[in-house]
């Protein structure tokens, strides 16, 4: 005669939970009232039972039979983990929409406040410096609160971060020359060609490039020419500022990462070349611009505003680079330069001939032709 084992039948209403017991979860309540089959032929026990929740029951669970019959020594993944990874991925795609969306808004609403600024007050070095400077006192307010974590300053730090500073200073002031000069959209054409002097800087260091990345620069050149050529508001002094810009950030991407260190966006350094150069034109220039904007909160207003969305939308774009791949960053920082400039085309309402566009277009896409190639270059050195 077969044993069998009869398990103690309890109120349905409590619960066992247990840290100490064997054979309870520590992460679930699990329901008494179920007692084994006293007809079956083996024994039963709580570890052969598993348990789903469903509403209709009284208790709120029933039992289901085991899955597999795997060996006990083969990982398992918990039961929620389904429903955590569907509920995960919602979160994580609102979480980048949020990301994005910040990020190409913090950008538009920069670049038009700060053409706005430059139509009135065309004193690039002053505006740049002074976006800087904005930044500088918003992480300082953020350290102060403890909001940010403050970095570690240190004599290795500032070395470091002397020559990436000094870099995105240049690229950042040379990027509002050209703003000052010509349309914000054929700035944004030409600083699309950036990818050329990237290649061509980091071969000239050493590194080594596919034939397709080669190839997918070619459409750059030939947009930004064609873009170039057929500009209504085509400045020299706009088209080499653009070019010295992507000359400083590129330079600045080379030298972080050869130092391998973090570095602030900020160098003192910069105010004072601004006063060399345009400071014998400020006074009447602030007068010019409260003359034409006919209210001087305005034009403060626009100031403070193109300052604190610069460094935000930088802000952003670095978080953006955080939760995502580089390539789908490089994507999204093709299209973000599409949508500033069909925003700022239809805000200054600028001329654009089809060959111009045709021009921009041809060069935005061999940026992502670029983004692409070099996305595989670096999937094939990591396999």
């Amino acid at each position: 005669m077969s044993s069998v084992t009869v398990l103690p039948i309890l109120t349905p209403a409590k619960f066992i939970h247990s840290r100490k017991h064997p054979l309870v979860s520590t992460k679930r309540r699990i329901p008494i009232g179920l007692a084994s089959n006293p007809t079956s032929n083996s024994s039963t026990t709580f570890s052969n039972l598993n348990f789903i929740r469903i509403k209709k029951n009284p208790s709120g669970y029933l039992p289901k039979p085991p899955k597999s019959t795997a060996s006990s020594d083969t990982p398992q993944e918990p039961e929620d983990a389904e429903s955590e990874s569907v509920i995960t991925k919602p979160n994580k795609t609102l979480k980048l929409a949020l990301v994005f969306g910040f990020w190409y808004l913090q950008n538009i609403i920069f670049n038009i406040y700060n053409k706005k600024v430059l139509n009135v007050f065309p004193f690039p070095w002053l505006l740049a410096s002074f976006q800087l400077f904005v930044g500088s006192v918003w992480m300082l307010s953020l350290w102060s609160l403890n909001i940010q974590p403050a970095p570690k300053i240190s004599k290795e730090f500032i070395v470091a971060l002397l020559g990436p500073a000094l870099f995105h200073t240049l690229g950042h002031i040379s990027a509002c020359v050209s703003f000052s000069k010509v349309a914000v959209s054929f700035t944004h054409v030409i600083k699309s060609s950036e990818p050329v002097f990237s290649v061509i800087f980091s071969s000239i260091l050493g590194d080594t490039y596919p034939i397709s990345i080669w190839l997918s620069i070619l459409p750059i050149v030939f947009g930004c020419s064609l873009a170039a050529v057929t500009e209504v508001s085509f400045n020299f002094g706009g088209l080499w500022g653009a070019l010295i810009s992507n000359v400083g950030f590129v330079l600045r991407n080379i030298y972080s990462k050869r130092s391998l260190q973090s570095f602030k966006e900020v160098d003192g350094l910069n105010l004072y070349v601004a006063v060399f150069i345009e400071g014998s034109q400020w006074i009447q220039g602030y007068h010019h611009a409260v003359e034409a904007v006919k209210d001087t909160r305005t034009l403060y207003f626009w100031v403070v505003l193109s300052g604190v969305f610069y460094h935000l939308y930088n802000q952003s774009s670095y978080q953006a680079l955080d939760e995502i791949s580089p390539l789908t960053f490089s994507v999204g920082n093709t299209m973000k330069r599409v949508v500033v400039i069909i925003s700022t085309v239809l805000v200054f309402r600028n001329p654009v001939r089809p060959l111009n566009a045709l021009g921009s277009a041809i060069a935005i896409f061999g940026t992502f032709l670029y983004s692409q190639a070099s996305a595989a270059q670096k999937a094939k050195k990591a396999s």
